[in-house]
C-alpha cells in the first residue's frame, strides 16, 4: 500500500541532481516506505497509486509541492537572550564593540555553560519546531557556545538527544573553535581544542563535522588549519567560517583541504571562488546575517558567473534570530538578486551537498527521501514573491505528515 500521495498540485517543482528546476503542472508525488516512488502528472501517478488506496492522501489543488528545505548552517542550541544587543546595533554599536563589552558570543557562552543539558534539549526542540513549520526537514546544528570540554560535550549530547525526539534530521557539527574564551589567547585555546576536545568528540562519535571561525581577531589561517586537520584525524569532515569580515585566506584554506563547505564569504575574491569550485567545496551564503547586521550581502552573482553553485542557510543564532528557510529564500532573491529557481535550488539540493547528503535529500525523484513541502502558492516563483509570510502549509518527513497548518 502507498503510504502517501500528494495529488492535483498546481505545480510540483524540484531541482534535479544536476541543478535544473523541473516543474510538473497538475502534479503528484507518491511515497512508499519513506521514499519517493513516483513523481509526475496526477493522472499518471494516481493510476498506479490511487489516493483512495493510500494510507494518507493530500489534495494539493492550487498549491505547489517542493522538496523539504535543507538548512546547512545553524547555531540553534544555546541558552540566554540577546534581544537588547539587537537594539544596541540599531543605535549604532557594531558587532565588535558589543563583543569587546562582554556581549556577543561570550555572553551566550556564559548562559550556555550555566544551562542544564535538559534545558538545552528543550530549547533546541522548540527551535526545531519553528524550523519544521517553515519547511525545513534537515538541519545542521553546531556546538560552539561552550568553549570548554564539559559544555561542548553537553551541547553535542543535547543535539543528539533532541534529534532522537524530533522529525527534523539533525546533522551535528563540533565548533569548539567558535571564539577565544575570556582570559586566554588563541594559541593556548587551540591547544585545548586539539588536545582535549577533539579526541573526546571523535572517540564518542558526537559530531559529523568540525567547523572553525577563521577571522581577524579570532582564529588565524594557521590556527584553523590545525583545528580542521586534527578534526579530520578524529573522523570529522571539515567546514569553515571564512571571509566574513576580513579576507584572511579562509576560502583558500577550504579549497586546500577540500572542506565540505566554506560559509559566509562576503570578502571572497574571484580567485577564491574559482578555488572553491575547483576543489568541489560548497559555498554557503547567509543572507539573514547581512539582514540582521545591516551589512552588505555576499555577492551571489560572482559565484553564479563562475558556475559555482551556492547553498543558502539561515545562520540561526542569538545574533541572527531567524529559523525560517522561507525567509532565507526571500532574502536571497531580494538581497542577493538570486532568481527564485536558483534560491530554491540553493535551499534544497545544493544545501544538501553542503552537509554531504548524497541520498537525494533536497530533491524529489524516485528513490529520494520522502521529504516534501506543500506551499499555499500557485507556483514556486510565488514563494519569494509573497515574502514575509508563512507560505508553507504542510510538511512531510519520510512519507509522514509532521506539520500541518
Amino acid at each position: 500500500m502507498t503510504d502517501l500521495v500528494v495529488y492535483d498540485a498546481s505545480q510540483v517543482a524540484t531541482p534535479t541532481d544536476g541543478g535544473e528546476m523541473m516543474t510538473v503542472k497538475d502534479g503528484a508525488v507518491a511515497i512508499e516506505d519513506g521514499v519517493v516512488t513516483a513523481i509526475g502528472p496526477t493522472e499518471a501517478v494516481t493510476r498506479d497509486h490511487p489516493p483512495a488506496d493510500a494510507t494518507n492522501a493530500i489534495d494539493a489543488a492550487g498549491k505547489t509541492v517542493l522538496p523539504g528545505f535543507v538548512d546547512p548552517h545553524t547555531h540553534a542550541v544555546f541558552a540566554g537572550d540577546r534581544a537588547d544587543e539587537y537594539t544596541a546595533k540599531l543605535e549604532g554599536e557594531d558587532y565588535q564593540d558589543i563583543l569587546a563589552e562582554g556581549g556577543g558570543i561570550l555572553r551566550t557562552v556564559r548562559a550556555t555553560r550555566d544551562a542544564s543539558r535538559t534545558r538545552l534539549v528543550e530549547n533546541l526542540l522548540a527551535q526545531l519546531d519553528i524550523m519544521l513549520a517553515h519547511g525545513t526537514t534537515t538541519a545542521e546544528v553546531k556546538s560552539g557556545y561552550g568553549l570548554d570540554i564539559e559544555t561542548e560535550v553537553k551541547m553535542l549530547e543535547a543535539i543528539d538527544e533532541a534529534a532522537d525526539q524530533h522529525p527534523v534530521d539533525v546533522v551535528p557539527t563540533f565548533m569548539g573553535a567558535h571564539a577565544v574564551p575570556e582570559n586566554t589567547d588563541a594559541d593556548e585555546y587551540v591547544d585545548r581544542v586539539v588536545e582535549e576536545q577533539l579526541p573526546v568528540v571523535g572517540e564518542n562519535d558526537l559530531a559529523e563535522f568540525c567547523d572553525v571561525f577563521c577571522e581577524e581577531g579570532v582564529f588565524s589561517v594557521e590556527h584553523s588549519r590545525r583545528v580542521l586537520e586534527a578534526g579530520r584525524e578524529h573522523g570529522l569532515k571539515p567546514k569553515i567560517h571564512a571571509d566574513e569580515f576580513e579576507r584572511l585566506g579562509g576560502s583558500q584554506l577550504a579549497a586546500d583541504i577540500e572542506a565540505t563547505s566554506a560559509d559566509h564569504l562576503l570578502q571572497s575574491t574571484e580567485a577564491d571562488i574559482a578555488a572553491l569550485g575547483e576543489a568541489n567545496v560548497t559555498p554557503v551564503l547567509l543572507p539573514g546575517t547581512a539582514f540582521s547586521l545591516a551589512t552588505d550581502y555576499a555577492d551571489a552573482t560572482a559565484f553564479e558567473a563562475a558556475d559555482v553553485p551556492v547553498a543558502i542557510a539561515t545562520d540561526f543564532n542569538p545574533n541572527c534570530y531567524s529559523q525560517s528557510m522561507e525567509f532565507a529564500i526571500d532574502l536571497a532573491c531580494n538581497g542577493m538578486r538570486m532568481a527564485p529557481a536558483t534560491a530554491i535550488r540553493s535551499a534544497t539540493v545544493t544545501a544538501a551537498k553542503a552537509i554531504s547528503r548524497t541520498d537525494g535529500t533536497g530533491t524529489l525523484r524516485e528513490g529520494s527521501p520522502g521529504d516534501v513541502v506543500v506551499a499555499d502558492v500557485p507556483d514556486y516563483q510565488h514563494l519569494p514573491y509573497n515574502f514575509g509570510v508563512q507560505n508553507v502549509q504542510t510538511v512531510i518527513k519520510d512519507g509522514e505528515v509532521v506539520h500541518r497548518d
